[in-house]
């Protein structure tokens, strides 16, 4: 349904078209809105929604709150109480009533507190106070934890009696000091302080109970952020509720649900210490046995294997007088065994058919003899007769009867004139020796060349 409606005078609505137009001009027109005012005639609907009326002075409106909305708000509203709504602007069709549909609810006044949380908390976040860099790690067995909270808060009554079933001889100081109030800002801070100073903790443990949000005020004090962020002590905070978070949460080094938890933390469990124990002790002794075990039966094996000295040497010593024994015994029988064989042998060589060998022998030697010099003589003969040859062909033979070799001076031979200039250089080789010459002048064909 849009505005063109209006303009068209003979259009007639209904009713049902009417509302339905009004609802949507509504909630278009109309953004999610913060809203102040006293709840009165509150009903709690068996399908769990939430309607009521919210009133000042001078005016009234019907309000609703769906269960899917207000199942997330942890405390009860009730008739009186002073709140601030979130809610867009409707109506209900059926009945054409006028209605505000809540989105959130909280009680009046805690929207600046809400505020001021969140600029606090960007703003040190963007110093960087809520990096894990910086958070330390907690102790695991700390010889003494402080406190800080108030001596007659009931958070501190839950943390001793945890810490006393958890470790009763552990040491515990107390840091008294306001956690709820105008002053309880700066008595944390001091308490903080005078922990820092005398150091004698090694961990500490701020909390209280769980509050409304001006009860947790003191804790999202910027004061008491900084000094817990700078603090030289392992803190862990165990502020409110597990719903509830604070500042100090965001700059400790661990943040605990609840103040018992914080107690939990912070201190070693003694029953599981002393069950760890009992079991390591157990683990060690049947190591111990296992090893002792393992030893002794190494040591009987060493035991059985070790020998007296005088005793292995005579174990030696009988086993080298068998093996010298062994060792004449091998001898005796070798030599009666070449014994034997020589006599078998001088037996053969005594038999008929051995001289007759021995005889046709000394005649192949003789005739093995003769046959090596006729050869040797034959061998000779050939040999004298082709070193005569050889001499005869020799060019020193040649020599000897009168005859030269001449040769130009690159060595090679000269045959004739023609391979010969005027000037040139010779040698001449005699048999015995040669001499060097110089061409002077040239004859060929009984003619003299120049």
């Amino acid at each position: 349904m849009t505005n063109s409606l209006l303009n068209q005078p003979a259009q007639i609505l209904t009713v049902s078209s009417f509302n339905r137009w009004i609802q949507q001009t509504l909630t278009s027109a109309i953004p999610l809105t913060w809203v102040a005012g006293e709840i009165s005639n509150l009903t709690r609907a068996a399908s769990g929604h939430w309607y009521f009326s919210l009133k000042d002075a001078q005016a009234q409106v019907r309000c609703v709150m769906f269960r899917g909305r207000n199942q997330f708000i942890d405390w009860q509203p009730e008739n009186g109480m002073q709140v601030e709504v979130r809610a867009t602007a409707g109506l209900y069709e059926p009945r054409g009533e006028f209605q505000l549909q809540v989105d959130n609810l909280r009680r009046a006044g805690l929207g600046a507190l809400f505020e001021a949380f969140e600029r606090l908390k960007r703003k040190l976040e963007l110093e960087g106070l809520f990096d894990s860099a910086r958070k330390r790690a907690i102790p695991s067995m700390p010889r003494q934890i402080g406190i800080i909270t108030s001596p007659q808060a009931a958070a501190l009554r839950d943390v001793l009696t945890t810490l006393n079933r958890l470790m009763p001889s552990l040491p515990i100081i107390l840091y008294p000091c306001q956690v709820q109030g105008a002053t309880a800002p700066a008595q944390i801070v001091n308490a903080l302080n005078s922990a820092y100073r005398r150091a004698e903790c090694d961990v500490l443990i701020i909390c209280r109970g769980g509050g409304s949000i001006e009860d947790l005020c003191a804790f999202n004090d910027e004061q008491v952020a900084r000094t817990v962020a700078a603090s030289p002590i392992p803190i862990i905070s165990g502020v409110g509720h597990e719903t509830d978070f604070t500042i100090t949460d965001f700059v400790s080094d661990l943040r605990a649900p609840t103040p018992t938890a914080a107690a939990s933390l912070a201190c070693p469990n003694r029953d599981q210490l002393l069950q760890s124990l009992d079991l390591m002790q157990a683990r060690l002794s049947r190591q111990l046995r296992s090893q002792i075990s393992q030893r002794q039966q190494k040591l009987q094996h060493l035991a059985a294997r070790l020998v007296h000295p005088g005793q292995r040497i005579q174990t030696q010593r009988s086993a080298l007088q068998q093996s010298a024994n062994r060792m004449r015994l091998a001898h005796q029988a070798n030599m009666q065994q070449r014994i034997w064989r020589q006599a078998q042998l001088q037996l053969r060589l005594k038999r008929p058919e051995m001289v007759t060998y021995r005889s046709q022998l000394t005649q192949y030697q003789n005739r093995m003899q003769l046959a090596t010099q006729h050869l040797l003589s034959q061998r000779q003969t050939q040999l004298q007769h082709l070193h005569n040859e050889l001499n005869h062909l020799s060019p020193n033979a040649v020599l000897t009867r009168g005859y030269a070799i001449v040769s130009n001076e690159h060595g090679d031979i000269v045959h004739n004139t023609e391979q010969l200039d005027i000037n040139a250089k010779l040698s001449i080789h005699f048999a015995q020796d040669s001499v060097d010459a110089q061409v002077r002048r040239l004859y060929s064909s009984n003619r003299l060349k120049k």
